[in-house]
């Protein structure tokens, strides 16, 4: 019998299962990501802040911003729940984040406040003030160590920013060459790495924001897929370090599963047994052909928002956390119910605040109980 079949009857955080006459038992935890799309204060910050500013464009004021996190909150607290299982993420990934002071905000709310979540963030370079961070919930987690890593792109086409990344690395001590690199760089999230131990178990996790479509998706691809090529680069140094290494990767991609920046620069595979030692399983790409969408543009549907894991995480011996399966988190009230965009994520608009613009993703990690 397969393990999703013998787990379709699991109803809590920690479970009891029914397996060919004998009971076993599952600890289960959430792993999330949400764009939370545009969270920002109302305070005149060192970065671009002016939209959201309450006389900037967006008329931005504590009123909208409090309803905003509220909004949020009510989301978060329901990823990967159901009717029995009350357990919030262990791990919400998140971009288009303001700074840190928008986080501690969130995490106040009277909907997550008992989920007692840590967070991990760094401002990074982007020319719009936004970046990615990590919610952990410290009962489960213990950070050992955490740091951005800067996602190096060029202006030009592909051969250039490729050059460019090879110049970075072989002429570090070159300071007048990473100056001249530096006067064509596009500024951008940096990629977030957060290892620590999850009930005892080393996990690694990769918050990603990955570089947008302006200017097209032609244009724009070539920055994606040098994100694409980093993450790879970065699992790969983990491995150097622990070959048995188990790694999660998240993020708002700005592109699909099937992507160059997906299929080559990080290598990921939609079936399990495609994948190989070091490399990556991105269940994401399955939901993406049967017609699941995590955003819509121009009534298309589509899933930027996946969640990967490495070969590691997918073995069939459930004695430490393993993934079992994935979700696109889209209830009734987060979604446009008239007008031109019905059916699409219930976002911000001039009389209402939303939700977000993209429907949060999540995974589940398993482990047996003995």
């Amino acid at each position: 019998m397969k393990l999703r079949t013998i787990l379709a009857f699991l109803i809590v955080a920690t479970s009891t299962i029914v397996v060919q006459g004998q009971a076993k038992k599952y600890t289960v935890r959430t792993v999330a990501f949400y764009n939370f799309e545009n969270l920002f204060d109302t305070i005149k910050g060192t970065n671009n802040d002016e939209e959201w500013l309450p006389g900037g464009l967006q008329r931005w004021t504590t009123k909208k911003y409090k309803q905003k996190l509220v909004n949020l909150s009510r989301v978060l607290m329901q990823i990967g729940t159901n009717d029995q299982q009350k357990e919030p993420p262990t791990f919400i990934g998140g971009s288009e984040i303001e700074n840190r002071g928008v986080l501690e905000d969130l995490v106040k709310e009277p909907n997550l406040r008992e989920g007692d979540y840590g967070i991990v963030h760094f401002d990074s370079p982007d020319k719009r003030g936004i970046d990615v961070a990590l919610l952990y919930r410290k009962k489960y987690f213990k950070p050992t160590s955490f740091v951005n890593i800067p996602l190096l792109v060029y202006r030009g086409n592909a051969a250039t920013t490729e050059k460019k990344e090879k110049e970075t690395e072989e002429d570090k001590a070159d300071k007048d060459k990473i100056e001249i690199a530096i006067d064509n760089r596009v500024y951008t999230r940096d990629i977030l790495l957060v290892t620590g131990f999850l009930e005892g178990e080393e996990v690694n996790v990769m918050v990603n924001h990955w570089p947008s479509r302006s200017g097209g998706e032609k244009k724009s691809s070539p920055f994606r897929e040098a994100a694409g090529r980093l993450t790879k680069k970065i699992m790969d140094s983990i491995y150097k370090v622990n070959p048995t290494s188990k790694i999660i990767v998240m993020g708002d991609l700005n592109d699909g599963a099937y992507n160059k920046s997906v299929k080559e620069g990080v290598g990921a595979k939609l079936k399990k047994s495609e994948v190989q030692q070091f490399g990556v399983y991105n269940p994401f790409e399955q939901m993406a052909k049967e017609g699941h969408a995590s955003l819509f543009y121009r009534d298309a549907g589509d899933i930027f928002d996946q969640i990967m894991v490495s070969e590691t995480l997918i073995k069939d011996d459930y004695s430490s956390f393993r993934y079992w399966k994935s979700g696109i988190y889209n209830k009734p009230f987060m979604i446009q119910t008239t007008g031109q965009y019905k059916g699409y994520p219930l976002r911000h608009q001039a009389n209402e605040i939303g939700f977000s613009d993209h429907f949060p993703v999540y995974i589940y990690l398993i482990k047996e109980v003995k």
